[in-house]
């Protein structure tokens, strides 16, 4: 039951800005999660912490070790990548609208409402508050928005919503200068950047950049070249000031504790005045800045939503509210690229540190790019649902997840990568049910707009539509173990429909039930078919030979979901009183019922009239789940828990809490009531003009399933709910389809000591002292006995591939679920491949009919094993085919000459 967040899928992004860190890790904020692609390997995993609430800013470490960010709460976390872990919290006063590491990682500059922060930044050391302000700039006159630092990690450039720039000096002199002020612009200052030399790695200008698509260029004249023109910097100089530096040297040094006259100590801010003047004189934000000249990008009336600018080889990168992205070569303004990306707001914009790829983020579409702006050629496509999830469904070996939207999207997902690599747009209304054939290579999907479609995941091709002859709205979807028959339930006629999957015609239609038919599956081991409808009962209907027989289970309560055990001998129902039902499907007998309420009880909405204890909504179960073995059931619904019962004791075994982002309605048990006003909760008030002002920040989503045209529950805030759960084949995980994304939990991989015949002789010495004396039989029985995953692994290994059968015949019975575990866990991580092949043939071999007679308890551990193997196999196949390939060209080539 050791189960943890592994990966959400689903949601590659959802607002707020994303960083590239050693050159190929993409760090992207998706709710209050954060997500680390790696561009190379193309995989991407979820970091296992959440924030409070939605992630707005994000900021890497100049090394890559740390990370920051900040959510709409202004709530920050200080993060160390490699380790996975929050190392550091801090609260800001205001929203952060930008943050950012110094070049040398000492400090973090934080736009703070109006105010500019310094912060010093923490280490691995564990203090007491780590967090240390260094200095407080407060001289913008409204929000700062933008951000940079000198190569130097001296000097701050700051955007502000102001129309202004401002170039800040984070070291203190001994007389305050005000920041140098860059005017001239009409609109929000989006981005500043410092211009530098190449030569000498100097600051040598500036970039500023407005949301109305203006971008100014910036020079920086030296003290010398200015006092030649007989600048206002360069003062008149004194006759008094040689001798008094000398009655200096000889008196009282500068910078010493002297005595004034009343005999109080001070002591001189800096090592000498004179040394203060002289730096003074080189200060970029006393010096003098020159208006080069002003560029407008011509995109109007769209706005400047995000950019970015790489020094190295300085370019500009611009995206824009309409959807076009440009690449300009500065600072002679040179158009290099403008394309489009979509019609929507593009949200973030970076460049990599080499400068040869470019990322783009859409909020509103979870869409998520990098590009190779050389070769034109995408590096990374990837784009989530626009709406929630409604269906998941897991191929037969695991190693793929599909998932149906209110989009009317479905998409394929490759689970360990965490990758989408196709996604079908042929339905035109929301699809409700999905559901994988057992060859594996054929999906099912139905939709709201009254088709069925079978999709080819060889070709990537809708191969079959099924269809009625007037339009229904489909919402539940089963087939037969053969994959011959076809049956999907609906949502306004009450009927079931069954067509053949050969030659897609309709061959019969069931009617009985009095409420749309919301759960469908067809028993594992035979043909019969079970429904669930919300007329109060569940059916079970003999579609091959009962000639329209059928059997009714009857409750008191709406039946919402119905399941059948993997072994086909129990069937589990849930109903709207919040009550599981386990019934024996052959004889038709109720054999328990797990009282649900209080588990999954929990949350109070922003609308709520009712506290939560009290409310009776969402009180229960409509998904519902078996594991492969079938002794426990996974349990969700309305709700923000995901209840996992033991099915033999109906007891809960856990509680998983799918989120703690307070972003989404119904994850607080208790509102606070300072932000209750007489109009209504303060959240649900849309004071501010933002969508004309900003556009859209975050991606807004609601359900469109059931509700009228251009409807937005809830004001447009996202409940949190789990709408569909699937245990994967192999037992070894599971997936979540919630508000939020696809979350996907796997088993706790941590050492947990679960020893299965304990003795006193059995120990990790007594292990070693077997394989020392050549005893590998009596070593590897050992090792199973301890159920310590490393030993086993050893012991495997030790032995001698001529005494493989001979091992594997020895092996009881009892450890033989535990040894194909390690076996499948080896043939992802071990080089000796046939070795470890050689091990399951001959254990296939020397206990065949055990296995067979212990399938159901042996199947995930199987699945496990099968899908390990499919994979290499996959993997050996491309290589050896493209070697083939390969060396037949070598040997035409060398015929020839």
């Amino acid at each position: 039951m050791n189960f943890r967040f592994q990966n959400l899928l689903g949601a590659p992004y959802r607002g707020g800005n994303v960083v590239v860190t050693n050159n190929t890790l993409l760090i992207s904020p998706v709710g209050n999660r954060i997500s680390v692609t790696d561009l190379v390997k193309s995989e991407t995993e979820t970091l296992p912490f959440q924030a409070s609430s939605n992630i707005a800013r994000v900021a890497a470490s100049p090394d890559g070790l740390f990370l920051l960010a900040v959510d709409e709460n202004s709530r920050c976390l200080f993060i160390n990548l490699r380790r996975r872990v929050v190392l550091h919290r801090i609260s800001f006063k205001k929203p952060v609208a930008a943050v950012k590491f110094s070049p040398d990682g000492a400090f973090i500059a934080v736009a703070v409402g109006k105010l500019l922060q310094i912060w010093r930044s923490p280490g691995f050391r564990k203090e007491f508050f780590p967090f240390e302000l260094v200095r407080t700039f407060a001289d913008c006159d409204d929000k700062v928005t933008a951000l940079d630092w000198s190569p130097d990690s001296n000097y701050v450039l700051a955007g502000s919503k102001d129309l202004t720039a401002r170039l800040f000096s984070v070291k203190k002199t001994s007389d305050y200068k005000k920041p140098f002020l860059f005017l001239g612009h009409r609109d929000t200052v989006v981005g500043s950047f410092f211009g530098i030399d190449k030569n000498t790695g100097k600051v040598c200008g500036a970039y500023t950049l407005s949301r109305d698509g203006a971008i100014f260029s910036w020079r920086y004249i030296n003290d010398e070249k200015f006092d030649k023109l007989g600048g206002e910097s360069s003062d008149p100089p004194s006759p008094g000031t040689p001798e008094q530096a000398e009655l200096g040297d000889d008196g009282d040094v500068k910078g010493d504790i002297n005595v004034n006259d009343n005999g109080k100590k001070r002591k001189n801010a800096d090592t000498g005045a004179s040394d203060m003047d002289e730096d003074s004189r080189h200060l970029l934000h006393t010096g003098k800045w020159e208006l080069l000249k002003k560029d407008y990008f011509m995109q109007a009336p769209a706005k400047l939503t995000a950019c970015d600018y790489h020094r190295g080889i300085d370019l500009v990168v611009v995206g824009f509210s309409n959807g076009v992205f440009g690449l300009y070569q500065m600072p002679d303004f040179i158009c290099i690229h403008l394309l489009s990306i979509s019609r929507e707001k593009i949200t973030t914009a970076v460049f990599n540190d080499l400068g040869n790829w470019l990322t783009f983020g859409c909020a509103k579409l979870g869409q998520l790019l990098v590009w190779e702006w050389k070769s034109e050629s995408y590096i990374l496509k990837q784009q989530g649902h626009y709406f929630d999830v409604n269906c998941l469904a897991y191929s037969s070996d695991s190693q793929l997840l599909a998932t149906g939207a209110d989009d009317n999207k479905v998409k394929v997902w490759t689970v360990s990568s965490g990758f989408c690599f196709v996604t079908f747009s042929e339905h035109t209304n929301a699809v409700t049910a999905l559901h994988f054939m057992a060859s594996n290579n054929c999906l099912l999907s139905a939709s709201l707009d009254g088709t069925v479609r079978a999709w080819d995941l060889f070709r990537y091709r809708n191969f079959r539509t099924f269809t009625t002859p007037s339009s229904k709205q489909f919402v539940s979807l089963a087939s037969d173990q053969s994959g011959e028959v076809i049956c999907a339930g609906t949502l306004d006629s009450f009927e079931i429909f069954v067509w053949s999957m050969k030659t897609g015609r309709l061959l019969d239609v069931l009617s009985g039930h009095e409420g749309p038919v919301h759960g469908l599956m067809f028993s594992p081991t035979n043909a019969i078919l079970a429904s669930s409808s919300w007329d109060k009962t569940v059916r079970l209907w003999d579609v091959f030979e009962g000639k329209g027989a059928v059997e009714p289970f009857h409750h008191t309560h709406d039946v919402l979901t119905v399941v059948y055990r993997p072994d086909g001998k129990q069937l589990a129902c849930s109903t709207l009183d919040g009550q599981i039902h386990f019934w024996d499907p052959i004889n038709g007998l109720l054999m328990s019922t797990i009282e649900g309420r209080r588990d999954i009880a929990g949350g109070r909405l922003m609308t709520d009239r009712r506290s939560a204890a009290n409310s009776s909504a969402g009180k229960c179960f409509t998904t519902l789940s078996y594991s492969a073995d079938g002794s426990y059931i996974l349990a969700g619904g309305s709700s923000k828990y995901i209840c996992m019962y033991d099915v033999a004791d109906q007891v809960l075994l856990r509680r998983f809490q799918i989120t703690h982002n307070v972003s989404l309605d119904g994850v607080l048990d208790f509102l606070n009531s300072k932000k209750m006003t007489e109009s209504g909760p303060l959240d649900l008030i849309d004071d501010d003009n933002s969508d004309a002002e900003e556009g859209i920040d975050k991606q807004t989503r609601g359900n469109l399933g059931y509700g009228l045209p251009g409807s937005m529950p809830n004001h447009g805030r996202p409940v949190v709910r789990t709408k569909c759960l699937k245990i994967a084949p192999t037992g070894r995980s599971w997936a979540a389809a919630t508000t939020e994304g696809v979350l996907i939990y796997s088993m706790d991989e941590s050492f947990i000591f679960d020893p299965t015949d304990l003795d006193i002789d059995v120990t990790p010495e007594a292990v070693d002292v077997a394989l020392n004396e050549d005893q590998p039989s009596k070593a590897l029985i050992l090792s199973l006995r301890l159920n310590e995953d490393s030993l086993i692994k050893k012991c495997v290994i030790a032995v001698n591939p001529v005494d493989i059968p001979v091992v594997a015949a020895s092996v009881p019975l009892r450890y033989l679920q535990r040894l194909i575990e390690a076996f499948a866990d080896l043939l992802e991580s071990c080089p000796h491949l046939e070795f470890v092949l050689r091990w399951c043939q001959e254990l296939c071999k020397a206990h065949g009919h055990s296995i067979q007679q212990n399938s159901r308890n042996l199947l995930p551990a199987l699945k496990s094993l099968q899908k390990a193997i499919t994979r290499l196999h996959q993997d050996l196949a491309e290589t050896c085919s493209s070697n083939e390939y390969l060396l037949r060209y070598l040997c035409s080539t060398g015929n020839k000459k």
